[in-house]
């Protein structure tokens, strides 16, 4: 039997049904997440880029637009057992640029910006409650990567019953296997997957869908 028949055979990989109000999540797309010498490498950079153009649609329908980054305190006091598995985090403070959202989709005032310390970006932050402020009942996601932070934090978001969607051309990871694999997992079992083009914000306004 083939992967995937497995799946369809127990209804998993099923459609969830789109939500009224959408915001764009962007994770953890930082200089050092799109630096090959820090964290990045693989298509991340590629991931960014295809973004761009989803920021502008989601800003030009004045959509909530939220980013996350991952900020360790200057003396390392708030690090844990991930910066164990991966000592180089640490580094991801406020006063280093590879912290800092990258150029390309720079933000903007009155857009969120999320720190933190963990894999998703609902782990102790105050996400859920800022999004559902807004009204916020979808989520679209994009960011790096797609094994890590990209999949944590859509598992935490099905967790808490938003409608998430991953733009596959949009997020990035420093190698393929794993890349391929999260899109894979994250489709039969936590989120609609769909690339970029098929977004209804990125079609003209009178063909846009609900969400």
């Amino acid at each position: 039997m083939e992967d995937a028949d497995i799946f369809a055979q127990q209804e998993l990989g099923k459609t969830i049904r789109n939500g009224v109000r959408p915001a764009l999540l962007l994770v953890d797309f930082v200089n050092g997440f799109l630096d090959p010498d820090i964290f990045g490498g693989g298509n991340t950079l590629e991931a960014a880029q295809a973004s761009v153009r989803v920021l502008a649609a989601f800003r030009q329908r004045d959509l909530p637009v939220v980013f996350t980054r991952i900020v360790y305190a200057e003396d390392g006091s708030d690090t844990g057992v991930w910066c164990e598995k991966a000592p180089r985090l640490a580094e991801l403070t406020e006063s280093n640029p590879a912290s800092h959202v990258a150029d390309i989709l720079a933000t903007r005032p009155g857009e969120l910006v999320i720190a933190k310390t963990q894999p998703s970006a609902f782990f102790d932050t105050p996400l859920a409650a800022a999004v559902r402020h807004r009204g916020v009942d979808s989520l679209v996601v994009v960011g790096a990567t797609t094994s890590g932070c990209v999949r944590a934090t859509v598992v935490d978001a099905i967790s808490a019953n938003f409608r998430p969607t991953v733009l596959s051309d949009c997020v990035g990871d420093r190698a393929h296997g794993p890349h391929e694999a999260s899109l894979f997992d994250m489709h039969q079992k936590y989120a609609n997957v769909i690339p970029s083009a098929d977004l209804p914000q990125l079609r003209p306004p009178q063909a846009s869908a609900s969400w």
